[in-house]
């Protein structure tokens, strides 16, 4: 089977691009997703998860995601400990949804793709890039964030041009109808190369 990584930096809108690839018949996996319901599933994650992070890890709704981004914001030790318990699980989730798909190939998206040197995982990869006030007004709105914070995660992650770099497609999302024209030529190469 044949995946697709899918990524970008925050607010670049990869969400909206999957939904594009799932309207042309296109399964899509979205690994944040996943890591998040498994943190909340998985008994052996959430033991080393309170292990990692003690007991407020977890609170009566489920996984403390602000308690747990407060931890890591600024300490990488405990994010690679948090990502070692979480990312194994994801990858064998991952393994057995591909078992069930049946299309000529996959998209998974996932955020940190070339931060975690993963990129041999994937047939083909495609970054989605966008202005970068664009980005963070986009997930000002989304997540309810403060402009400080997002500038920080976005400075902790690599560059659109490193992405690019290292990119099979690129798709520009300043504009939506361009970045859906975008993603349809991208398909079409796909199933073209898959020929």
């Amino acid at each position: 089977m044949i995946v697709v990584g899918l990524t970008g930096g925050i607010g670049s809108g990869k969400t909206t691009i999957s939904k594009c690839f799932a309207s042309y018949g296109i399964p899509v996996y979205i690994a944040d997703e996943e890591a998040k319901a498994l943190m909340n599933r998985s008994k052996v994650i959430k033991r080393k998860l309170v292990e990692l992070f003690g007991a407020s890890a977890y609170n009566d709704k489920g996984l403390n995601r602000p308690y747990l981004a407060s931890k890591i914001f600024n300490d990488k030790e405990l994010l690679t400990k948090m990502n070692a318990i979480v990312h194994p699980k994801v990858a064998s989730h991952f393994k057995r949804w591909l078992k069930k798909q049946d299309a000529p190939y996959v998209i998974k998206e996932a955020a940190i793709i070339f931060e975690n040197n993963l990129e041999s995982q994937y047939n083909y990869i495609i970054t989605v890039v966008a202005d970068e006030n664009l980005r963070i007004q986009r997930v000002m709105k989304r997540d309810d964030a403060s402009k400080q914070k997002i500038e920080s995660i976005i400075a902790n992650q690599l560059s659109d041009e490193e992405k690019i770099k290292k990119s099979d497609f690129v798709i520009v999302n300043n504009d939506l109808k361009v970045a859906m024209q975008q993603a349809e030529e991208i398909h079409k190469k796909i199933l073209q190369k898959l020929k």
